[in-house]
């Protein structure tokens, strides 16, 4: 049974970053864009027979979550997280978060759930490469003893190619193998 994986919408944060200077914007929400490609994606994933979501606390991640999955249970794992680089990629306490989705559980966060660390020229920690790798093998373990299948994860570009050597645009669906 299959493990997908499903890359966030567009970002605000995606929408203006061309790989020069960091635009600011922590905890990036979707884009009108990709919120329009998450309910492109739902019609794929329809046909995929999910029973479980998995999904970054994130807010990209979250919305995209809900919009794909509008009923459905989502289990919130913050090792599915972005690789944290980026302002995009530091998160919001969990009661931040609980206000926004009242309807997703976020109490079995710590209050700091993203990386903390070494802070870069503009003030966000950024994640070490070995850390990030050793989080991804942690995670790949984790969604292989998950019990119920086929299951969704909402996650990130540089995630999913950690998992899975492939990077994919937004929304795009990637397979993790046993």
């Amino acid at each position: 049974m299959s493990i997908h994986l499903i890359r966030h919408g567009q970002s605000a944060f995606n929408a203006v970053f061309s790989g020069g200077a960091d635009p600011m914007i922590f905890d990036a929400p979707l884009t009108q864009l990709g919120a329009s490609q998450a309910q492109e994606a739902r019609h794929k994933v329809a046909e995929l027979g999910i029973r479980e979501v998995v999904c970054s606390p994130l807010t990209r991640a979250l919305q995209t979550a809900r919009l794909i999955f509008p009923i459905e249970d989502i289990h919130v794992v913050a090792e599915t997280r972005e690789h944290l680089g980026h302002s995009c990629d530091v998160g919001r306490a969990p009661a931040e978060l609980q206000a926004v989705f009242p309807d997703i559980p976020f109490a079995h966060l710590p209050d700091i759930w993203w990386h903390q660390g070494e802070l870069n020229a503009v003030g966000v920690p950024v994640e070490p490469a070995d850390v990030f790798e050793a989080r991804m093998l942690l995670l790949a373990s984790t969604l292989r003893a998950r019990d119920t299948r086929p299951l969704a994860v909402v996650c990130h570009g540089h995630v999913i190619e950690a998992l899975t050597g492939t990077h994919p645009d937004n929304c795009g669906i990637v397979e993790l193998r046993d």
